[in-house]
This record gives C-alpha cells, sequence and structure tokens, in this order.
C-alpha cells in the first residue's frame, strides 16, 4: 500500500490558501479516480482506492500543519508501509511558484509540516512532491502562505496541481526515479486545467 499524504489547514478559513495545496492536490488526485476521502481515522481524513494499478490512501491530516507528524505517525504505525511507499505533497516558499521539485529523501526545510513528521517518525528517507509557491511577498511568511491565490497565481498554482497528480501517477506506475526525471523540470509546462467544479466557482480573493 502506498499512503500519499497531502498537507495543509483543516477548515473552511485555509481551504483556498496557499499553504494548502497539499490538500488541494490530494483532493484533485482523489476526484481524477473517483476516490472519496471522508472517513476520519488517525487524526486525518482518509479515503482507500486503486491507482496506477496500486492500493492507495490518499491522507489530509486535521491536526493543523505545525502538527502533521502526529497524525502520520499514526498512519505509519498502522498500515506499516515501507516508508518508501509514504509520499508527501506539501507547498514550498523556497521554489518559484507553480514549479515541481520530486525527492526521494531530504531534511523538511523550512516547512513546518514536514518538520513535524519528520520529528515524529524520527526519520526522513521518505519521497516528497514539492509545489513551489514563493514569489515576491511584501507580508510576513505566515500571512503570505496562509493568503489566496492572485488571479495570475492562481492560473499558475492550477497547472502545478496538475502536474503534481501526473507526477503522483508516475510514481505510483514507475517509480521515483523515473517520476523525479520527467517532472523535475525548471518551468511549467503542460496546459491549464480547472481543479474542480467547485474551484472553478470560486471567486478570485
Amino acid at each position: 500500500m502506498f499512503i500519499i499524504t497531502g498537507l495543509g489547514n483543516p477548515g473552511r478559513r485555509y481551504e483556498h490558501t496557499r499553504h494548502n495545496i497539499g490538500f488541494i492536490t490530494v483532493d484533485y488526485l482523489a476526484e481524477k479516480h473517483g476516490i472519496r476521502i471522508n472517513k476520519l481515522k488517525h487524526k486525518a481524513l482518509v479515503g482507500e482506492g486503486i491507482i496506477s494499478g496500486q492500493k492507495v490512501l490518499l491522507v489530509k491530516p486535521q491536526t493543523y500543519m505545525n502538527l502533521s507528524g502526529q497524525s502520520v505517525r499514526e498512519l505509519v504505525s498502522y498500515y506499516k508501509p515501507d516508508l518508501s511507499n509514504l509520499v508527501v505533497v506539501y507547498d514550498d516558499v523556497d521554489l518559484p511558484i507553480g514549479r515541481l521539485r520530486i525527492r526521494p529523501s531530504g531534511s523538511a526545510g523550512t516547512h513546518n509540516g514536514m518538520r513535524s513528521i519528520i520529528y515524529d517518525l524520527k526519520r526522513d528517507d521518505f519521497p516528497r512532491v514539492r509545489i513551489g509557491i514563493g514569489g515576491e511577498r511584501k507580508m510576513r511568511l505566515a500571512d503570505y502562505v496562509t493568503g489566496g491565490f492572485g488571479k495570475e497565481e492562481r492560473k499558475l498554482m492550477e497547472n502545478a496541481v496538475v502536474r503534481a497528480v501526473s507526477a503522483l501517477e508516475c510514481i505510483l506506475a514507475k517509480g521515483i526515479d523515473p517520476a523525479m526525471n520527467e517532472f523535475n523540470s525548471k518551468e511549467p509546462m503542460g496546459k491549464e486545467v480547472k481543479l474542480s467544479k467547485k474551484e472553478d466557482s470560486q471567486k478570485d480573493d
């Protein structure tokens, strides 16, 4: 089994913010494959299904970002996956907006959610898909990451989420190395696709 965990903050206040791009990506992956993320287990909303021939558990921790590790630790303890099958998707303010970076392991960088996961697991040797949200900002970092997308940002992020979902499908079907080779490009590629009917109906912040 693969455990694909998107990081974010629960609640409508944070639903369409930069810091919730992990939630948004996992939601889009679930929608694409007909998986409902609606069961509350191990401090997370989860949904099970098959993607690219692999059994997957899609996860959205409900602990708030800074305590994401509590939920992930419980899930790993219960399901006991090989950590190479734990994939974490999250925003990265140190990457240019819309750019993807896939890695098989590594440090948390500046991300508190990843810092919490590494602290609770006592390991950092699990894959991650980072989605860039970096850009010019004239506000505190905390306000920036919990803020909504502007019109131009939104187009780039819709594209990035679609590419991140394709990258996750590639990881499941072929492994981490082919996904890194294909999706760790310097510039965003591919057509822009709306995330969902619900997302399309939202007005820009």
